[in-house]
Parts: structure tokens; sequence; C-alpha cells
């Protein structure tokens, strides 16, 4: 059996296939993607090679890096199947039906190694009927490994395991599926839909259909099963949209054809005519003219309107405020027809998923982090069972007349999971708690902090001691923004650090490493005119990340989702970063008419004049920073920040978020023999004449209409930053005086009441403003 997997085969081009071959791309892996031959003689790789090219331009983008795009090489079924010869892992993702996919694996046979891992993408068709007819070899190599889409940001991998494969075939494509592709491996059993769809589309068909019944409009229903469930806004009704509505009935009619008739999703199923004739109408969601949510292009302007599922037509789309929308019982109490909607979609779900335990998953911790990777929830349906409390939901049931299954009963009046002794354990069917047991070389400060109490910590952020002598702060504020709390907690940590630790990691696990500044209170403060204390706050900022810098032991920055404006910051003054691979980082402060002034520019246009790898001179670093700074780009992976030189050549990427804490430590501890804070630097910066260039392109971009007149009164600081102010170039620029020119175009901007109207408008919209 092979130990590494360094050449992987990907049968199948179509949106999947080629999703899947581009992860395994971002993995710096080698790729054959192979699909059909065309009809014309010379063109026979096209569907391959156009499914590369839909790739190279969509948003959200299937490549992490261009680099990744040259990984993968097109070509057919006719020609090239011979090739996976040289492949260490195929992956089938072709049309889903048994006959077609049983052919496809007996011409496979003829060329793949002994060796050879095989797998289908299929989510619909079960394992053993798959590898009928083929050889022991082959069946021992085979399993399912169900991606979800789209295969780059879904975390969710689902793998089937069977009698008939080996376990060595499971552990090598589990450990490569998680440490190499990023992904949460969830083995299931051989059962329709596997986990996420079994219970996904039954909770889609289940809000659906009992949304008709009880009149509750799509707004409604995608309000309560949204923020009060801990599930992204899309809901039930936005996430159809998404997801296609022709879709749904083809899911749910192979469901219903693969499950036995007295099973729930059977019993509840039906295609209701207000679906049926948004399909026939092309309303097919977001791929085609809309779905349950439209956009109505009137007078220049877009109206989201949503469809009446009574009368079947369109109106303008309003919000729903929900009463006790953080208290999830509460809500489920209300007497009226939301709170009866809530209690009967959310207690058919969740008596459906303690119902599949252990038909689909053999412990309720799989069948969670399913749900949480695949649907982006919050919490998985035994989780929401303890946040409502499981005797009381089983009480209510038995109230209704209705089943309780036996998972349910004997769970009783404990919970499903529970704390003890430092350590998170989940009940199982025995009726016994065992450990929630993670992966080799995956670390999560969750665990920590069930073990453990804050070294220091205040409203914003803590210090946590991750053993080994490195410490971790946490920011905990909204967003993670940067306040004078995170700012103080850095300064203390410095301080505890330097005394009792060896190194210091900064890491969280929030959605995203820190949305930057907090503008509101920056707005606060400049609309009632306290310009010493924006002063004061900025000066001690660049003095804290200053210290972050020269601190006397490794810091090592972990973002993962945004790291922006002054989150992006922190990472520039940090020892070193290690990255998540779906790290967006940025500086982005001219989206509110203001420029970096936490050191931002300073280090950026340091990391480019100090670059020897660039070509060119000054000018083209200072022209790089430039733009990279006044088009606020923000780099949609980890390794595009790296052409951004947001991060370093040497910076260190981790592809699964559960494993980014323990890289960055390893990382830490790896830095601290002989460690020495980074020497200072003095640029050359080129002045006025450089400045000249600069804005020449600005000026144009103003009379063609690409860019306001306050763009170019923003682009004229920035520029003065970057290009030394009034300094000569044959003047050196100290670290301190960058520092007070960023300063000094920061508070002449912030005094503008057009930079005031951008932070109002950004905060009211989450939009940038452009006056």
């Amino acid at each position: 059996m092979i130990l590494d997997i360094k050449n992987v085969a990907v049968l199948g081009s179509g949106v999947m296939g080629s999703g899947i071959a581009a992860q395994v791309a971002n993995a710096g892996i080698s790729v054959l993607l192979l699909d059909m031959p065309s009809v014309h003689e010379n063109k026979k790789n096209s569907l391959a090679e156009e499914a590369i090219e839909r790739m190279r331009s969509a948003d959200p983008a299937p490549f992490m890096s261009p680099e990744a795009i040259k990984r993968v090489t097109p070509g057919n079924f006719d020609d090239d199947l011979e090739k996976v010869k040289n492949c260490d892992w195929v992956i089938e993702v072709i049309v889903e039906k048994l006959e077609i996919k049983q052919a496809l694996y007996a011409k496979l046979e003829k060329f793949i190694k002994s060796t050879t891992l095989v797998s289908s993408n299929t989510s619909t068709i079960p394992l053993h009927k798959l590898i009928e007819g083929r050889s022991e070899t082959f069946q021992k190599n085979f399993t399912i490994t169900h991606f979800f889409n789209p295969p780059r940001y879904m975390r969710l991998l689902e793998m089937i395991k069977e009698p008939k494969t080996s376990r060595e075939t499971v552990d090598v494509l589990e450990d490569f599926c998680d440490v190499r592709l990023g992904k949460g491996v969830v083995l299931c059993n051989d059962t329709p839909g596997f986990i996420g769809n079994r219970i996904g589309t039954f909770w889609l068909q289940t809000g659906m259909l009992t949304a008709l019944d009880m009149g509750v409009s799509v707004e409604e229903a995608d309000a309560i099963f949204g923020r009060p469930m801990g599930i992204p806004k899309t809901g039930i009704f936005g996430l159809m949209d998404l997801v296609g509505l022709d879709l749904i009935p083809l899911i749910g009619q192979s469901m219903k054809a693969s499950l036995s008739p007295e099973d729930s999703y059977c019993r509840n199923y039906s295609e209701p005519d207000v679906l049926k004739k948004m399909i026939a109408d092309g309303y097919t969601g977001r791929k085609g003219k809309g779905g349950f949510y439209r956009l109505n292009k009137e007078n220049n302007s877009k109206i989201k309107e949503s469809i009446n599922l009574q009368t079947g037509q369109y109106h303008p789309s309003l919000p729903v405020k929900l009463p006790l929308q953080d208290n999830l019982r509460a809500l489920l109490l209300l007497p009226d027809r939301l709170g009866q909607y809530t209690w009967k979609v959310l207690s058919e779900v969740l008596s459906y998923a303690a119902s599949l335990v252990p038909e689909i998953s053999d412990h309720i911790v799989g069948i969670d982090t399913a749900m949480k990777l695949g649907y982006n929830w919050k919490y998985g349906p035994f989780e929401l069972l303890d946040k409502i409390g499981a005797s009381w939901f089983v009480e209510k049931l038995k109230k209704e007349g209705r089943s309780v299954p036996s998972l349910l009963e004997k769970v009783g009046e404990n919970t499903f999971y529970r704390v003890q002794t430092g350590r998170l354990q989940y009940f199982t069917l025995k009726g016994v708690y065992e450990d929630v047991h993670r992966r080799p070389g995956q670390l999560l400060l969750s665990d920590v902090k069930l073990q453990s109490k804050p070294v220091i910590q205040n409203g914003s952020a803590s210090l946590w001691d991750i053993d080994d002598g490195v410490a971790c702060l946490e920011f905990h504020s909204k967003m993670n923004t940067i306040d004078p709390d995170i700012m103080a907690m850095i300064r203390q940590s410095i301080d505890e650090v330097s005394k009792n630790f060896k190194a210091l990691v900064i890491y969280n696990e929030g959605t995203n490493f820190s949305a930057g500044a907090n503008i509101g209170l920056a707005l606060f403060t400049a609309n009632v005119a306290l310009w010493p204390l924006i002063y004061q706050m900025i000066a001690e900022g660049q003095q804290t990340y200053k210290a972050l810098k020269y601190a006397p032991f490794p810091v090592v920055s972990v973002p993962s989702g945004m790291a922006l404006g002054g989150g992006c910051e922190v990472l520039l003054h940090s020892t070193a970063v290690q990255a998540h691979a779906e790290s967006y980082i940025g500086l982005v402060e001219v989206g509110v008419g203001l420029i970096p002034a936490w050191g931002g520019c300073k280090e950026l246009v340091t990391r480019w004049m100090t670059n020897h790898q660039r070509s060119g001179g000054a000018l083209v670093a200072i022209g790089k920073v430039f733009e990279t700074i006044g088009m606020a780009k923000v780099a949609k992976s980890a390794a595009e920040a790296r052409e951004f030189l947001y991060l370093r050549p040497e910076d260190g990427i981790t592809m699964n978020r559960d494993r980014l804490l323990a890289d960055a430590k390893a990382k830490a501890l790896s830095m601290v023999k002989n460690y020495n804070p980074p020497e200072p630097q003095e640029l050359s910066l080129p002045g006025s004449t450089a400045r000249t260039a600069l804005l020449m392109a600005v000026k144009a971009l103003v009379k063609i209409g690409k860019a306001s007149p306050y763009d170019e009164e923003i682009s004229k600081k920035l520029a003065f930053v970057l290009t030394g102010g009034a300094a000569d170039i044959t003047d050196k620029q100290t670290e301190d005086q960058l520092y007070k020119l960023e300063l000094d175009a920061f508070m002449m901007l912030i005094k503008n009441p057009k930079t005031l109207e951008r932070i109002e408008h950004m905060l009211e919209t989450g939009k940038p403003l452009r006056n």
C-alpha cells in the first residue's frame, strides 16, 4: 500500500469533478483531469480544457493561485485513461448511473497499479453495488469520498466504510484528505444520502412543506431557521435557491427510491405545485431567473423580491424581526404561528436525526460534525437538543402523542455532551460517555479552554497557556475588531510572555481573525471631535505593534477568514505567520477614506523595497504598494497573499483549520533557540518625483470616472507616505519617521467630512462609498 499520494486522476470534469481537481491542485498535487472525448478530432480534450478555463474566471474561485492551475492536465477517456497507471488515487465523478460507473471501472482496472486507491464521489449509489464484479484488489482499494460543493470551500468530506474496503485504504485517504486537502473527514455507513444530505435535505423538505401548510412566508421561515438556530442567513428557502430548485426534486426522488416507505423522509415527501411551476417557468434559483427570491430591476435599481407560497406572486421582500431570537426554547414556546412553525419543523428534524443513530453513523459526533461542516450549521442536531433540553423535548413529544426515538429516551435528564475533568465527552448508544477524540496533529483552543483559565484577560482578548512554553493571545471582540482592550492585551501579553513563556501565537477560532479596527468607535470619537483621543489611539497602536515586532521572543500570527486593516497589520508586525489556506488578507482602509496607520504602509513598502526577487527599481516597488493599498486589494487565499507580500515566502500555510494552532505552535517553538528580534531597517524612498508619477495614474482614473475626486485626495496622502514625505531620495527614512507620516496623513483624513460619510456608510451597509 502507498504511504503518500503524489499524483491524482479525476474522472469527470463537470462542476464537481473539476472542483475536486482544483482542490487537489491547491494542495500542491499533480492532477490528471479526464472526460469523454469530443467528436472534433483536433479537440478531443475540449470538455476537460473548457472546465479548466471556466474555473480560471469563476467567482468564488476554485483555484487558490495561478500555480495551482498549472498542476491540472486535461485529457480524455479514449486516449489518456492508461495514464492513470502513474496515479496513486483515482476519483470517479461521472454521471450518477450505476451501469455507466461500472463500465468505467472495468476499463480502469486494466491500467491501475495494485496499490492505486479508487473512490467515487457518488452520494446516491451504495458502495457494495459499485464494486460488483471487480477484483478483490480493486474492492479492497475502493471507497466512496463524497465531497460537498464547492469542494474548495466546503469542509465536509464523507467517507464510506464497507467490509470489503481495507482499513489501510481508509487510513491513507482519511489522512490525505484531512492534512493535504483540509477536509473534515466523517466516516459514514453505506446508507442513502449518508449523513449530510440525509438530514439536510429532510430539513429543507420539512421546512418548505410545513411553511406551505401553515401559511408561513419564505422570509419568516428563513428568519427563524437562520440566526436563532446558528444556521447561515440563507435559511431554508435561500439555501434551496443556492443549490438549485431543479435539483431538489431529483434529490428527493432518489432518496425516496432508496429508502423504506416507512422512513419519515418518504412518508413526508411531496413536490408542491408552486415548486413545479417555478421550475417550469425557469425559476431554478440563483443560476436561473431567480427562485424563492429574485432581483427585480426597476428604474435602474435592483429590488429583492420573494414569492408568495400561496399565490405564486412575487412581492418586495421585507426583513422579519423575531422576538426572543437568542433564546431557542422561548422561541419554540411562542403560542403564535411562528412559534408553532418552529416547533413543528425542528421537532421533526431533530427526532429524525436521533432515530438515525446508528443507521447512518455509529455516534452523534459524526452527525453533528457533518451538519456543521456540510451545511455550515453552528450547532449540530444533538448540540441543538442540548440547547433546548433533551428531557423537555421528549416530554413535549409525548404530550403530542408522537413517537420518541430510543436514543432520546436513553439520554433522559442528561445531555448529549458534557465536560468531565476538562475533556469534552459525548453520550453513546451504550448509555455511557466517551471522550471526543481529535485526530493526531489537531489542537483546538476550545479544548484548551475546557481545561484551564486565562493567564490574563479583559473584555476583548485573553491570553492562554497552550503548553510547552507557548502562550496564545485570543481576540474575542465583535468580529475580532481591534479596540483599546485588544491593544492593552497585546502590551500585557508581551510583558507576560517575556517573563514566563518562550513564544507567543496570536490565534482565535472565530469566523474571522480580525475585521480590522473598530471603525464604529472611530466614528463616534470623530463626531464629537475628540481629535487628541484619536491621535493618541493611533500613536499608541503604532507603539504597540512596534513592541510586538521587536518582542524578545518569536510571535507567530495565525489568520483564518478575514484579516483586514488592523488585523492585517498584526500579521505584518509578527515574526512569522502560519495562515489557514482560506485567509483573506488586505489593507482596506481607503474604503473608509483612510490609509493604514498602525504601520501597514511602513511594513508593506519595506517588504517590497527589500524584496530581492522583485524586478525594477524603487519606483516599481512603491508602485506595487500604492496599487495594493490604494485599490484596497484583498488576497483571496493565503497563496495569493504571498503575491502581495502580505505573507512572506517562508510563512506557512495550513489546509485544515483544525491543524492551524498545532502548526503555529510548532513553528513558534522551532524559532525559540537563539532567537533575536529583527534589526531595524531604514529606507531610501524616492520622494516627489515618484509621487508625481503615482498621482498621474490616479488623475487619469478620475478623468474617466473610475475614481472620485476624493479618491484622488486619499491617494495624495498615501503617495506622500509611501514616497517618504518631504524627504529627498538621499535621506534615510527610519521606522519612526514613517510612522509619523502615517499618523499625520490619517489625522488629516479623519477630520474630513467625506471620510466620515464613508465610515458611516460602511457601518450601515457593509459596503464602501465612493463619494
